[in-house]
């Protein structure tokens, strides 16, 4: 592996600045909501960005983000033989180990794993994008058990594009969805790989967005979306607790944002957004729609709530502001190219999928505001479609085989 370093004044400066106090250990953080509880952090950038710590490259092909815990950095890559999983030090990007993740290739034209890794403990779980599911140690790579969710479990997805979606670690239990007549969702032991049940209620193809756990109507549940269903899970017995057809097409990606009760979904190829409203009687869940339109028509991108508001990128639209509640658009902006985003410390980290250039917006529904913007030296010409993460004043760009660290503290 080849490491770029900044000047040793920059890389002291964040080496004695650096700390463990947030972590990003899976999918959009801790909590699965694409928000960084960090603050501190810079409110404008210089016109060639933020400071660069180090640049990591030969992390192989792909499309999969990174972990960050501790002094690790986990993620993905397709090598020449084979699919791997590998850990970096975060103070430098020096690779730590590579272990094997199962087959390369796949997704239609667009090859390796797009799933992220996701921390636990001593244990890291990875997916790959034909359903290879390792569970490995974090600090050797030594394999712990392995399953695939094709061979083993039936799966099935709802198109050809690749698994996508980050496991989720509940408790004993590490849930993801294979999808197929046997249960869309299934439970394993984190420990052994055994399965623990499936969610045979609901038996629709996997689609490609993540797992989250919410509390809705006074219930922790696991949400899931399909492209034939938005569903509530019951996360000890996998028992279905309510479900509303919700109709996709081709891909159905970002992942479902819930608050109040409410579920937001939106996918792309001129689908758009609903917003559904759990209640329940007693024993009985009901999902209510209360809106559907075509304002937010988010692809794979991403979407983040901040207070009242969705923020993402609405095909046709550009940036898009939404209302959560009504769903009603409160501003557009075609100022940045399509994307993904994350939010930290009252901004938006925007990137465009094309060049890999990043912006710096406020997160207010008061209409666009850029306080920054630059492109990553030797940036892909390929899409650039990993999601971007913010760890402990640190953000973190991955471009195909590289990775770009920046300090982003104040």
């Amino acid at each position: 592996m080849m490491i770029r370093k900044c000047t040793a004044a920059c890389l002291l400066f964040t080496l004695t600045t650096f700390g463990w106090a947030a972590d990003w250990p899976q999918w959009h953080g801790s909590n699965r909501d694409n928000i960084s509880t960090e603050t501190g952090l810079l409110a404008t950038w210089p016109t060639d960005g933020p400071p660069l710590v180090w640049t990591a490259t030969e992390l192989g092909g792909g499309f999969a983000s990174v972990a960050v815990v501790g002094d690790k950095i986990f993620t993905t890559g397709d090598f020449t033989n084979e699919a791997c999983v590998l850990a970096l030090n975060v103070k430098t990007g020096k690779q730590l180990w590579q272990s094997p993740l199962g087959k390369r290739g796949g997704g239609n034209g667009f090859p390796g794993p797009r799933a992220t890794p996701t921390v636990d403990g001593a244990f890291v779980f990875a997916l790959g994008q034909y359903g290879d599911l390792v569970c490995l140690h974090t600090t050797d790579g030594k394999e712990v058990w392995r399953k695939n969710l094709a061979t083993d479990f039936g799966g099935k997805m709802m198109s050809d594009w690749g698994y996508s979606d980050s496991p989720l670690v509940l408790g004993d239990k590490l849930l993801c969805t294979p999808g197929g007549k046997d249960g869309t969702v299934i439970a394993l032991n984190k420990n052994t790989g055994a399965v623990i049940w499936r969610s045979s209620e609901l038996t629709d193809k996997a689609a490609y967005s993540s797992l989250v756990i919410a509390k809705l109507a006074g219930v922790s549940q696991v949400v899931v979306l399909t492209g034939e269903h938005l569903a509530g899970i019951d996360p000890d017995t996998g028992k279905l607790l309510w479900s509303a057809p919700r109709t996709g097409a081709t891909a159905v990606a970002p992942t479902p944002v819930c608050k109040d009760d409410c579920v937001f979904v939106t996918s792309g190829y001129k689908i758009g957004c609903n917003l559904f409203k759990i209640t329940r009687a007693g024993k009985e869940f009901q999902a209510t729609e209360m809106y559907t339109n075509t304002e937010m028509i988010n692809h794979h991108g991403g979407v983040v709530l901040v207070g009242e508001n969705v923020y993402g990128f609405s095909d046709g639209k550009g940036w898009t502001c939404l209302n959560f509640k009504t769903g009603e658009s409160v501003w557009n902006s075609k100022d940045f190219g399509k994307g993904t985003l994350l939010c930290a410390d009252g901004h938006l980290y925007l990137r465009s999928e094309t060049g890999g250039t990043m912006a710096l917006i406020e997160a207010t529904p008061t209409g666009w505001k850029e306080t920054g913007r630059f492109t990553p030296p030797d940036s892909s010409a390929k899409n650039t479609w990993a999601h971007l993460v913010v760890s402990n004043g640190q953000l973190f760009i991955r471009d195909k085989d590289k990775l770009f660290c920046y300090n982003i503290k104040k």
